[in-house]
């Protein structure tokens, strides 16, 4: 019985010890935060892991961050066709068309002081009249600084001082797992916090819509709904660090699945249009696909890791670096990559003439490649085939052929062969269009095309004929 009695004596006294440590452990009063124990089946263990230490409490973040994000009411006005309704409407043009008005709702986030604002393009695409709601209930007209399509994010400025506004973190540092809470508006009710967990990053969804998009989201499970969009995904310590844009549900509400646009992107955005006026869009030039076990056997690689890089578009900067297709793409500036995502998010923190350093294994191989990156427009010119055609705002310009020149009376042009998405085809351009004359200076090379474009800063007047030998003039804004 005396020997029962001091085993017990013992176990107790090494349980009162291992709670101790895990009490020291878990609320960060030990000098090493980052050291946890638990108790196995075969006794005590401990591993050394990186925790803050930090309990679940949202009340700093969400107190300090709520009346920075802002609602958002949208106005959409269109002039709709209406028939008349009496016969005196009809003699005398009354009733011809009448005004339909659209009202949306969103959120928005304050990033300065004297009242820059972020939200989604989603949110304010289309508008003609936008109404903000700060914390206070003071209503301000806000107009549109810049909007990017391609990114969901919008700038609106309001006339206003001293407002209240959330930090800016890093989304780079954002763990898997880490508490995070979304703020704004659903279905009008201003001020809403949800809180979740960082479920992945790097996320992208299908686009059906064929448009340029850059996604790389962070999910989260924290709860949005409509009215959530453009509103502030915040870390525990009240830093923005994301700005929430979508959900995927099949009923268009919340079904456990949220996703924000990182916040350094959004950074980014904002910084080129307050210095430029619109987005500095660096290209590299690539093509990828996300590599896998089933790409790995189909294409012969060597490995998994990376992405596959599936085709080098002509007259781009991966090109012009002797990036070549089949390479895989394993890091960008000693930042490791496993999905085109990623590659996607870290481009676009770039501008055009920024120098990147790709690590790319070619052949069993690693190589690194400098790449300067360059714009979109700027691709397009320097995309050159073999029989000297150029790619230039959507459409694919050739040497005009010499029975058409003869057939309209003219000794040279350049021919616009085909008219994709893009400035030609904005600017009214059609196909079978020879031009002449671009800025009052002649064109008889596609070469010549281009150069012209790269003299000119503001806008291009292009003066050509159409196979009838209908003279026309076009403008384009650059």
């Amino acid at each position: 019985m005396r020997k029962n009695y001091w085993l017990i004596l013992l176990a107790a006294v090494i349980a009162g010890g291992l709670a101790g440590y895990l009490a020291a452990g878990m609320s960060g009063g030990s000098d090493n935060e980052d050291t946890y124990f638990y108790a196995g089946d075969t006794g005590a263990v401990v591993r050394n892991v990186s925790i803050s230490g930090e309990y679940p409490d949202f009340t700093y973040a969400a107190e300090s961050s709520v009346n920075a994000v802002v609602y958002v009411k949208v106005v959409k006005r269109s002039e709709q066709p209406q028939g008349p309704s009496s016969l005196f409407e009809y003699f005398f043009g009354f009733g011809d068309s009448m005004p339909r008005e659209q009202v949306g709702t969103g959120s928005g986030v304050i990033i300065s002081e004297d009242g820059f604002i972020v939200t989604n393009n989603h949110v304010v695409s289309g508008a003609t009249e936008i109404e903000v709601t700060v914390g206070d209930k003071k209503t301000f007209k806000a107009e549109i600084v810049g909007t990017d399509p391609a990114t969901d994010v919008a700038l609106l400025k309001i006339d206003a001082k001293g407002l209240p506004t959330i930090p800016m973190g890093d989304s780079d540092k954002l763990r898997l797992g880490e508490w995070v809470l979304a703020i704004g508006s659903p279905y009008g009710l201003t001020s809403t916090i949800t809180a979740g967990i960082v479920s992945a990053k790097g996320r992208s969804m299908p686009n059906y819509s064929g448009e340029f998009k850059i996604e790389s989201f962070i999910q989260t499970d924290a709860a949005v709904n409509p009215g959530n969009s453009g509103g502030a995904l915040v870390n525990i310590k009240g830093e923005l660090v994301g700005i929430n844009t979508a959900i995927v549900s099949q009923t268009g509400s919340y079904t456990g699945y949220s996703f924000a646009v990182p916040v350094n992107i959004v950074k980014k955005i904002v910084s080129d249009f307050k210095e430029y006026g619109s987005v500095q869009r660096a290209m590299l030039g690539i093509s990828m696909i996300n590599n896998s076990e089933s790409l790995k056997e189909e294409m012969k690689l060597s490995t998994t890791e990376g992405v596959y890089i599936a085709e080098v578009v002509k007259g781009g900067a991966a090109e012009a670096a002797g990036v070549r297709k089949g390479d895989i793409l394993l890091s960008i500036d000693s930042v490791r990559i496993s999905k085109g995502a990623a590659v996607q998010e870290i481009i676009n923190s770039h501008r055009p003439g920024d120098k990147v350093t790709l690590e790319i294994l070619r052949d069993g191989k690693t190589l690194e490649k400098e790449v300067t990156l360059i714009g979109k427009e700027t691709q397009e010119m320097n995309a050159y085939n073999r029989q000297g055609n150029v790619n230039l705002f959507g459409a694919q310009l050739v040497p005009a052929p010499k029975d058409e020149l003869e057939k309209i009376g003219i000794k040279a042009g350049v021919k616009v062969e085909s008219v994709e998405k893009g400035k030609i085809r904005d600017a009214g351009i059609r196909e079978g269009f020879i031009i002449t004359y671009i800025n009052n200076s002649p064109v008889v090379s596609p070469q010549d095309v281009a150069a012209e474009v790269r003299k000119a800063k503001r806008s291009l007047l292009i003066e050509g004929f159409y196979p009838d030998g209908n003279l026309c003039y076009y403008g384009i804004g650059l």
